[in-house]
C-alpha cells in the first residue's frame, strides 16, 4: 500500500543518476490507499493530517456488543475531520475536553505525518486515551499529533468503545455465542493496532517500529495489550503513563462467577436490563437490549458516576472484565509469570497522581498496612500533623500508581527488558497556586505531547515551553530508538531496582536522574503487596 500517484524516483533527462528523489507534491500525498479504501487527508501547515478513518464497521444494531468487524469502502473517503468520539456522558472537568459529539458509530482513528517527508520507514506511535474506560476520545486538542509528526514520527490516535458499550456482559450474549465476550473496547484497540500495522507503510511509517502509548485507562490498556495474545507482534515498544502495574483498573470482575462480595459481570448486565424493563436471558432479551437507544445505554455514565455511583443495584461493571480469554488474571500476576511482550518500556507517574486512599480517620487509612501500620505512619506522617486529605492522596496515589509502576519496572527488568522510569513533577506556572502538592493526574499529557499551547493558551510561559521540550524530546528519542536518551548519551540509566533510578521532570523545568526519594514509603506498600500475593498462592 502507498500514497496514490507516488512520484517517480528514476532520473529524468535533466537529472543525474545520483540525484536525490523528489518529495511527493503535498496535494498528491494527501491521498492514501489503505487496506480498507482510499482516504484523502488535509494539509495543516507543515503536517498532513488524516482524521476520522474508520478501522471497523460501526458497532451499531446487531453489531452492538460484538467484536469489531472489518470495513471497506469504494471511492475516496474524506479524512479532513475527526469522527465521533465514542458514546459517553462528557465529564465536566475533563482535562482533555472532547472536540466532537459522542456517538455509537465511533470506531475511527487519526494519523499525522510530516508533509515534506519522503521517508517510507518512519517510526510510528499509537496514542490510547484515558478517561476511566467511560470518558475520553481522540479528538481533544491536547491529543493533536502534529508535534510528533514534525519530529519525524507518524502519530496515530484511536477511539475504542467505552462504558457499557465497551465492557458489558449478559447471559443472553453468552448464550448467543457470537464471538469473544465482554471486553469489546479492548478488542477495538487490538483491531485498531492491526489496521495501523497493515497500513503503516501507506503513511510512510515502519510497520515493524510501532510504539503503543497510553495514559491512565490508556496506560492500563497498554499493559493489557502487552498481555493479550492477539496483540503480540503488533508493536515493538511501550510507553505507560500512570497506568498502575499490579491490578487492572477496576477490571477484576469475573464474567460469570461471583467473587466474594463482588457480583459477576453477567449479574451486573442483568441488573442493567432489569432497570430498563428487560427480563429473560434468551434472544428476545438480547434483541431488546440492542434496541435500546445509545442514550439509554449510557444512562449518564461518566467519571462523575464512578466517583459517586447512584444508590441501588450496580448497573456498570467498571471496565475490563476477567473473561478468561482476553483478560485472564490480574496484571501484576501475569507480568510476574513473564507473560508480557518482551519489549522496551518507558513507564512513569506524576508527582501528585490519582489514588483512592480510604478512611474517615488516620487509623482507618493506615489500617490497610496491617502489621506495617506504625512503619507507614512514620514514613507518611512523621510529625503526626499531616492533614488527612493530603495523607489520603499520598497513600492512595502510592498504592494505585507509584508503587505499581516500580513493581512493573522491576518485573520487566527481571525478564531482561530495558525499562526507564520517570516521575513528572512540573506544574504550569499559571497553576502553581492551585496545584500545590505537585503535578496532578493527567497534567503531564500536554508536555509529553507538546500541546501546551492548546492547553494553556495565553497563560503559557517560556518555562512551561521548556518543560514540554524536555518531555517530548525524551519520548521522541524512545519512539525512534527504544532509548529516551539523546544519541551518544547515557544520562538516563535503565531501571536497576527498588530505588530506581528515575528521571524526574522537575518543578524547575529540568530533567534530573536520581534514586527515588520516596522509596522508604513505597517499600512498605511493596511488603504488604508481597504478603497478599503469597497469601493468594
Amino acid at each position: 500500500m502507498g500514497c496514490q500517484k507516488e512520484p517517480s524516483t528514476q532520473p529524468s533527462q535533466e537529472q543525474s543518476s545520483d540525484a536525490m528523489p523528489v518529495a511527493p507534491a503535498v496535494d498528491e500525498a494527501t491521498v492514501v490507499n489503505t487496506s480498507s479504501g482510499t482516504v484523502r487527508g488535509v494539509v495543516e501547515g507543515d503536517v498532513l493530517a488524516f482524521k476520522g478513518i474508520p478501522y471497523a464497521q460501526p458497532p451499531v444494531g446487531d453489531l452492538r456488543w460484538r467484536a469489531p468487524q472489518p470495513i471497506s469502502w469504494q471511492g475516496e473517503k474524506s479524512a479532513a475531520q475527526y469522527g465521533n468520539d465514542c458514546m459517553q456522558e462528557p465529564f465536566p472537568s475533563d482535562a482533555a475536553p472532547l472536540g466532537t459529539t459522542p456517538a455509537e458509530d465511533c470506531l475511527v482513528l487519526n494519523v499525522w505525518k510530516q508533509a515534506d517527508s519522503n521517508d517510507a520507514s518512519l517510526p510510528v506511535v499509537v496514542w490510547i486515551h484515558g478517561g476511566g474506560w467511560v470518558n475520553g476520545g481522540s479528538s481533544p486538542e491536547v491529543y493533536d499529533g502534529s508535534p510528533f509528526a514534525r519530529k519525524g514520527v507518524v502519530f496515530a490516535s484511536i477511539n475504542y468503545r467505552l462504558g457499557r458499550f465497551g465492557f458489558f456482559a449478559h447471559p443472553a450474549l453468552t448464550a448467543a455465542a457470537e464471538g469473544p465476550l465482554a471486553n469489546y473496547g479492548q478488542m477495538d484497540q487490538v483491531a485498531a493496532l492491526k489496521w495501523i500495522k497493515d497500513n503503516a507503510a501507506a503513511f510512510g511509517g515502519d510497520p515493524n517500529a510501532i510504539t503503543i502509548m497510553g495514559e491512565s485507562a490508556g496506560g492500563f490498556s497498554v499493559f493489557n495489550l502487552m498481555l493479550i495474545k492477539e496483540s503480540q507482534g503488533l508493536f515493538q515498544q511501550a510507553i505507560i503513563m500512570s497506568g498502575g502495574g499490579r491490578g487492572s483498573n477496576r477490571g477484576t470482575r469475573m464474567l460469570s462467577e461471583d467473587q466474594g462480595d463482588q457480583i459477576s459481570a453477567e449479574k451486573v448486565g442483568l441488573n442493567f436490563a432489569e432497570a430498563n424493563g428487560i427480563e429473560g436471558t434468551g434472544p428476545e432479551a438480547l434483541a431488546s437490549l440492542r434496541a435500546l437507544s445509545a442514550e439509554d445505554v449510557t444512562d449518564g455514565l461518566s467519571m462523575t458516576y464512578l466517583f459517586a455511583p447512584p444508590q441501588g443495584p450496580i448497573t456498570y461493571g467498571g471496565g475490563p472484565i476477567r473473561d478468561n480469554n482476553i483478560i485472564t488474571d490480574a496484571t501484576g500476576a501475569r507480568i510476574a509469570r513473564g507473560e508480557a511482550a518482551k519489549v522496551p518500556v518507558l513507564i512513569g507517574t506524576t508527582s501528585a497522581d490519582i489514588g483512592f486512599g480510604v478512611g474517615d480517620s488516620k487509623e482507618e487509612l493506615f489500617a490497610w498496612f496491617g502489621d506495617y501500620a506504625d512503619e507507614a505512619r512514620k514514613a507518611y506522617d512523621p510529625e503526626g500533623d499531616a492533614p488527612l486529605p493530603v495523607l489520603k492522596m499520598m497513600v492512595g496515589a502510592d498504592q494505585f500508581m507509584t508503587e505499581p509502576a516500580h513493581y512493573a519496572a522491576r518485573e520487566f527488568t527481571r525478564f531482561g527488558q530495558p525499562v526507564w522510569l520517570y516521575r513528572f513533577s512540573y506544574v504550569a506556572e499559571s497553576m502553581l497556586g492551585e496545584w500545590q502538592t505537585g503535578a496532578p493526574h493527567a497534567t503531564e499529557i500536554p508536555y509529553f505531547l507538546d500541546t501546551v499551547t492548546a492547553k494553556y493558551g495565553d497563560d503559557l510561559t517560556p518555562k512551561d515551553a521548556q518543560a514540554a521540550d524536555l518531555a517530548i524530546n525524551a519520548f521522541t528519542n524512545f519512539i525512534k530508538t527504544g532509548n529516551p536518551n539523546d544519541a551518544g548519551s547515557e544520562a538516563w540509566p535503565t531501571y536497576q531496582g527498588a530505588n530506581g533510578p528515575l528521571m524526574d521532570f522537575t518543578s524547575e523545568a529540568t530533567a534530573e536522574v536520581k534514586d527515588d526519594p520516596w522509596q522508604e514509603r513505597l517499600s512498605i506498600i511493596t511488603k504488604v503487596e508481597n504478603e497478599k500475593s503469597a497469601d493468594n498462592q
